[in-house]
């Protein structure tokens, strides 16, 4: 074996996607396991995951890794994923029932109850103290953490009585290595329960936990962002082939690994653009700040005195997938086929407009109630023309996004970094350097980023590796320049999208209403 010393196990848990790789002190890839993880859309908004199934993969691949790596070579672990999720767990850390997942809106009624009203969906009393101290407040849908909360503590008793946590899955999977429930500011974000203009004060806000009546002893202890949460238990070790006692840093938001994998960790330089599962357009910035109307704030960042900008689309990459479920393309898919195929059609897609909403959205505009759909099919539309359609109205989504986050941070942020899956597409990001009429870079490795991200990040808490260092460390794979003809035929197109949110406003609400 000749594996470099001093490597990083770093997970990335996905929407959609499992990753678990080592990753030496100089970024580069040792080797990689990667599962698609299975989503359960339920009744009445129940989205959920198999969080003992996440674990039992993790397990599995660690073990792989190691028939091919030296043991003694990792010297840190550490767990990136999605958030404003929540698992309830045992004093074990076993999972007493699925992850709500953060789509699920089976707690929206509960949120609306204690919040609600006219303006934006809230109660302008009830709300304001949560945006004062958090950035930001519990969505009326309950699709977050409040949400999900709320959800098992008053429709699932059953569940409570064997609880004796509520964690975020990176935190989750971070106890599971170390057997001792930790959090953090930022990883607690979509739970709104931190007064996050405070960050180095490790305690729950008492007016939030009382205003959506959340018991405190159910909630992990909060720990300083990037500082270590434990070490590898003996029980761990056994079920994952590690050596017990290596450092265990604390849960990792994506966002955050995506800032690392990146690069964009100066709040004077660029930002990124993540193409996943979901989308979003960040970079640092020194202050806490909120734009309620268009849904961008900021969130606890890489230490105790950083924000990062957090804004979502709902749908991002995704979209490809659902459109080739939809063309009946057959799994396991060949993407790079699929997207070959939007290269015999025109920019412009043949003026047909895609909407991406397929799961409602939430920035710039929070419409859980919107859906995506095709516009203005023709007869001559062909197959060629859907499939760049898809791949341009994603793009004119995070057009669409920029504009606000732009001037939500008062600078520009490019030329935005590419990450994600979706950015793997040599297509994809031209088109959005056609659509956004500005240079993008597509960083290496673009779906492995916040893999790698991750690991920089655990460096960075055992102070190998500073913030210049984590910036020398990324690749810029290439530039993708605007091309001024697909520019034009795009402009017009673009020009119609964010219009087709409001127009159909009405309609969607008539035909989301449950009855």
């Amino acid at each position: 074996m000749t594996t470099p010393p001093g490597c990083c196990l770093a997970i990335d848990l996905g929407t959609s996607g499992l990753k678990v790789g080592l990753v030496a002190l100089d970024g580069s890839l040792v080797d990689v396991r990667q599962s698609e993880i299975h989503t359960h859309l339920g009744d009445h908004g129940e989205v959920s995951q198999d969080a003992a199934g996440w674990w039992a993969t993790i397990a599995a691949h660690v073990r792989s890794l190691l028939e091919h790596v030296d043991p003694a070579s990792i010297d840190v672990v550490a767990v990136s994923g999605q958030y404003a999720s929540v698992i309830p767990v045992d004093e074990e850390v076993q999972p007493t029932a699925e992850c709500v997942l953060w789509m699920d809106t089976r707690g929206g009624a509960r949120v609306r109850k204690l919040i609600g009203g006219p303006v934006a969906g809230y109660r302008p009393g009830a709300v304001a103290s949560f945006v004062r101290r958090t950035g930001g407040a519990p969505s009326p849908s309950g699709a977050d953490g409040a949400g999900s909360v709320l959800h098992l503590l008053n429709d699932r008793h059953d569940v409570i009585d064997r609880t004796r946590w509520l964690l975020e899955p990176v935190d989750y999977l971070t106890a599971r290595f170390t057997g001792s429930p930790t959090a953090t500011h930022a990883s607690m974000f979509g739970w709104w329960l931190t007064d996050n203009r405070a960050l180095s004060t490790m305690a729950y806000d008492e007016t939030l936990l009382k205003r959506l009546s959340i018991p405190h002893d159910l909630l992990p202890p909060l720990v300083a962002f990037g500082s270590i949460a434990g070490e590898v238990s003996t029980t761990a070790a056994h079920e994952t082939g590690l050596r017990p006692g290596i450092p265990v840093v604390t849960g990792i938001p994506d966002l955050h690994a995506a800032i690392a994998g990146t690069g964009t960790l100066s709040p004077t330089g660029p930002g990124h653009l993540a193409l996943s599962t979901t989308s979003w357009i960040s970079a640092p910035m020194t202050k806490k700040k909120t734009d309620v109307l268009h849904s961008i704030a900021t969130m606890p960042g890489l230490d105790q005195d950083s924000y990062l900008i957090i804004d979502n689309h709902e749908i991002g990459a995704k979209a490809l997938d659902w459109l080739a479920g939809a063309l009946g393309v057959r799994s396991p898919i060949d993407y790079n086929a699929l997207v070959s195929e939007a290269s015999d059609a025109s920019p412009g897609s043949g003026k047909v407009i895609f909407t991406p909403w397929l799961a409602g959205e939430r920035s710039p505009v929070e419409r859980h109630d919107a859906r995506g759909g095709f516009h203005n099919l023709s007869i001559t539309t062909t197959r060629p023309d859907l499939v760049r359609a898809v791949l341009e109205g994603v793009a004119f989504n995070s057009k669409w996004l920029l504009e606000y986050v732009e001037r939500f941070a008062g600078r520009s942020l490019g030329p935005l970094r590419l990450v994600g899956g979706g950015a793997k597409s040599p297509l994809w990001c031209q088109i959005h350097a056609d659509v956004l009429g500005a240079p993008v870079d597509q960083v290496a490795d673009p779906q492995l980023a916040q893999l790698k991200g991750t690991a920089l990040l655990a460096f960075r808490s055992l102070g190998r590796i500073d913030d210049d260092g984590i910036g020398d460390l990324v690749t810029i794979e290439q530039r993708y320049e605007p091309d001024e003809h697909a520019a034009e035929q795009l402009a017009p197109l673009y020009a119609e999208f964010p219009g087709l949110m409001s127009s159909q406003s009405k309609m969607f609400r008539r035909l989301q209403r449950r009855r």
